[in-house]
């Protein structure tokens, strides 16, 4: 079954209205693209993996709607172009407001995700779907099943393999690590399977709280050697008070350069004396705004790693 795809060409300034409009109009579900920059705040949200910032700003938006094929399209197009004469009317600038169609398999939107999603190594660590078969031929590595599902973090980014090379350096049997920005919760698994003591894990998306659980638990992972809070450790008393201060042997960190600022202090704090602290999510560009800030808070750096254009910059506690 093919789905029919209306695309509106508009403008930024009008797209929060016209998104009213088409909710109202009956449309469950909506897609905004536009080359607006994220905001200092929508950045500090962002404990994922990120591309580099968008091109620069041209006023454009273009929003996308799906309808099924029995539905009727005419009376649906109909409410839509009259809510955006409407919003013109007000003195808005709707832009070109055409609106194109085209048509889209049918999907299974929650899954489809999926066929982007393929067991891979990262050095000798296994990284698999659940969902895909094990090669008898990867018995001796080490196994990670990750499902992200509504999470962000599949280890696939080069970011993320950056911190869990960094993770494989430094942890013991006796490390305490925490995870902000834990998404799938695949850093703290894996510190778990090779030997870690306990992690904790913050990030302020409450749909990781299932996909932890579900990974944690495919994984073998007893209850007991993991904790999450949902919430933002860097401005919410209560989450570091629940993450406790002077008492992580490990902080890793895979996020925005920009958010990594505010970050670093509040990390140090978790620290425990010689603690160290594993930074990514750097675009090369920002290495140095990173290697001063973790200095500026204290920091000795004992190593900055690359993979393509992204950075990781490792630093230590002082004892």
């Amino acid at each position: 079954m093919k789905w029919k795809k209306y695309t509106l060409k508009t403008t930024v300034e009008a797209e929060d209205l016209i998104s009213t409009m088409m909710m109202e109009a009956g449309i469950e579900g909506i897609e905004i693209e536009d080359k607006v920059p994220l905001s200092d705040r929508e950045k500090e949200q962002m404990f994922v993996d990120i591309l580099p910032e968008p091109a620069e700003n041209d006023g454009t938006a273009y929003i996308s709607f799906y309808l099924e094929p029995e539905a009727d399209q005419e009376a649906v197009l109909e409410k839509v172009r009259a809510g955006l004469a409407e919003i013109q009317s007000w003195g808005t600038d709707v832009g070109a407001g055409v609106i194109t169609a085209s048509e889209t398999e049918d999907k299974d939107w929650i899954n489809n995700w999926k066929q982007y999603f393929h067991q891979f190594y990262v050095d000798d660590i296994l990284i698999k779907p659940s969902w895909e078969e094990l090669d008898p031929r990867d018995q001796d590595k080490l196994l990670i099943q990750i499902d992200p599902g509504t999470a962000f973090g599949t280890g696939m980014h080069e970011t993320t393999q950056l911190v869990i090379r960094q993770l494989r350096k430094f942890l013991t049997k006796d490390t305490v690590l925490l995870d902000v920005g834990t998404g799938s919760g695949i850093l703290s698994i894996i510190s778990l399977k090779l030997g870690a003591k306990k992690a904790l894990g913050t990030d302020l998306d409450p749909c990781a709280l299932e996909a932890v659980k579900e990974n944690m638990e495919v994984n073998g992972i007893a209850p007991s050697l993991f904790e999450m809070k949902i919430g933002n450790i860097i401005d919410d008393p209560e989450v570091q008070a629940w993450a406790g201060e002077g008492c992580c042997d490990i902080v890793a960190a895979n996020i925005l350069a920009e958010v990594l600022v505010p970050l670093t202090p509040v990390a140090v704090s978790r620290l425990k004396p010689g603690g160290v602290y594993i930074t990514s999510g750097i675009i090369d560009e920002k290495e140095g705004l990173i290697v001063e800030t973790v200095k500026s808070c204290g920091l000795e750096v004992l190593e900055v790693t690359r993979q393509g254009e992204w950075v990781s910059v490792t630093a230590q506690k002082p004892l």
